[in-house]
């Protein structure tokens, strides 16, 4: 059988240098795992296990600063409904849509030709004097998916400026109020949550890996409260109303402890979907939450700010997955399913609420980007958005998203290192975990997550997108799994059936490591890249 290798971090981990070792992840932020076809055979386990010693960092000729600047990646030349291809004559089926990203796909001809009618007419326009019949209609569009709930939409290019125009929109709502609420400058999130790469997006997140360089320099007005999290936060014999009821008293708790009147807004995702290092993968809020939540918020007058940058725009079975939890948000940001990966764009909306008061005071939101608004962006964000309403695309999710989570509790929940199952719609995480009666989570340096990845891309030919420290930032894996909108029932059948091949192909080649596997510290041999290093477990059957 072939070698397989499998990345991980060559940092010990214990206590101590923990954050040294996350810190050290998130430097190469990239990871390496999408690109492990390029070391396959490079090292062997004899190899392995030899001192590690400073070798020459290695050139690239690129002149890109991809997010690994010493491995050149995967070359894609491509990709056409769900099959992308690539320079080496690789092919794949895009069962991620990339970051969650392509819900229709790639190369859908309606989307293609109003961009390309939209660039006839005209490509810019600045936003601080002009205004364009495209973003009225894709607005028009957004606000009307909400069944009129929200009332405005403000369009950008990505999701982290989605978070940092909520944030400030927040703020702002206060300062509109007559009387002022000037103490408000406080929010609430979550632990394991995701929210942006900007400086105020990562202030908000509470993901481990990505904020830990920059501890520093982020916001200190950002609190947090543990995530709803049944798999891991709910004890034995805790019923759901008993777990909402306990989440709903810690953040009450946290609204007294941080001040009741200086709190702007409660942030959380209705599915924590972030994909990459440290984030809890695909976690879906447990019935009743979202509700408790919001009388909390009420409760101090704070807005709720639900970020579905990931898990909304249909993705989860409805447009909004806060359509399906009884609330509705003061604000929300939107963006990978907005636009399908056609072009860079990103929303947020604000309630009636919010409206009313910046029509009431200053009427003049205090932000601005050069490119908001973006005219091809909003052509094709509209025209998405279009081809998902007049095909009834999000019935189409809820109807194939019930078959694929039915199929793949039914394929993996027999399976020893299979934890849990979790998800909506075309939406699904797996978490893996070493002794599955103790929910024990593989160490971090077993690479279990960027193995199973591997070997769906290399030996399968399927995307499962990796990710790392899901119990505590540091261990536990995952991967996820969301299929274009647009699949049919033998579509998810047969994901589902290469998704269980992936995960028993993985597995039966790991007996070569299983000593590794049970011990909390060391990892494997080495492969020195200068400063930071790599190992490269190569395990044969």
């Amino acid at each position: 059988m072939a070698a397989y290798q499998a990345c991980v971090s060559t940092r010990n981990l214990t206590a101590a240098n923990a954050l040294k070792w996350t810190r050290q992840r998130v430097i190469r932020f990239g990871t390496p795992h999408s690109r492990l076809f390029t070391h396959r055979g490079a090292a062997t386990a004899a190899a392995a296990s030899e001192p590690a010693t400073e070798q020459p960092i290695p050139q690239t000729k690129s002149s890109v600063l991809h997010r690994n600047i010493r491995i050149t990646p995967m070359e894609v030349i491509e990709a056409k409904g769900t099959r992308m291809r690539f320079s080496n004559g690789h092919e794949m089926e895009d069962t991620t849509g990339g970051a969650s990203v392509a819900c229709l796909g790639h190369g859908n001809q309606r989307v293609r030709q109003a961009m390309i009618d939209q660039l006839d007419k005209f490509s810019y326009c600045n936003s601080m004097f002009f205004g364009h019949q495209v973003g009225e209609d894709l607005a028009t569009e957004l606000i009307n998916g909400t069944d009129g709930a929200m009332a405005r939409a403000y369009i950008m290019s990505s999701g982290s400026e989605a978070m940092d125009s909520a944030m400030k929109m927040a703020r702002q709502y206060f300062m509109e109020l007559n009387p002022k609420q000037t103490k408000r400058i406080n929010f609430i999130a979550r632990e394991g949550s995701y929210h942006g790469t900007t400086l105020g997006g990562l202030s908000m997140s509470g993901h481990v890996g990505r904020r830990s360089l920059f501890l520093d320099m982020l916001l200190p007005n950002v609190h947090r409260v543990s995530a709803c999290n049944a798999y891991r936060g709910m004890r034995p014999g805790q019923t759901t109303e008993e777990y909402v009821e306990q989440l709903a008293d810690e953040l009450d708790k946290k609204f007294q402890q941080v001040g009741p009147d200086t709190v702007c807004a409660f942030v959380a995702e209705p599915v924590v979907g972030a994909m990459g290092d440290q984030t809890l993968g695909c976690v879906p809020a447990v019935p009743g939450y979202f509700k408790a939540i919001r009388r909390v918020c009420d409760k101090y007058g704070a807005l709720l700010i639900l970020d579905e940058v990931m898990s909304g725009m249909g993705r989860c079975g409805s447009l909004h997955v806060w359509q399906q939890e009884g609330v509705v948000p003061d604000l929300q940001t939107i963006a990978k399913g907005l636009g399908g990966g056609y072009a860079p764009v990103a929303g947020m909306m604000i309630n009636h609420r919010v409206a009313d008061a910046l029509m009431s005071g200053t009427g003049a939101f205090m932000h601005g980007h050069t490119y908001q608004g973006h005219p091809i962006a909003c052509a094709a964000a509209l025209e998405v958005q279009r081809i998902i309403r007049e095909d009834n695309l999000v019935e189409n999710v809820k109807k194939t998203g019930r078959v694929l989570g039915e199929l793949l509790h039914q394929e993996l929940d027999g399976h020893p290192h299979v934890g849990n199952v979790r998800g909506k719609g075309l939406f699904w995480g797996i978490e893996f975990v070493r002794d599955k009666e103790r929910k024990t989570p593989f160490p971090a340096a077993a690479g279990i997550a960027n193995a199973i990845h591997t070997t769906g891309l290399m030996d399968v030919g399927i995307m499962l997108y990796p990710g790392t420290g899901t119990v505590d930032g540091v261990d536990g894996d995952h991967v996820l799994v969301s299929p274009v909108y647009t699949s049919t029932n033998e579509d998810i059948a047969s994901i589902v059936k290469r998704i269980r091949q992936t995960i028993n192909m993985t597995f039966a080649r790991d007996h070569g490591r299983r000593s590794m596997l049970t011990s909390k510290v060391n990892p494997p041999a080495v492969r020195p890249l200068g400063r930071r290093t790599w190992a490269i477990a190569s395990i044969t059957s």
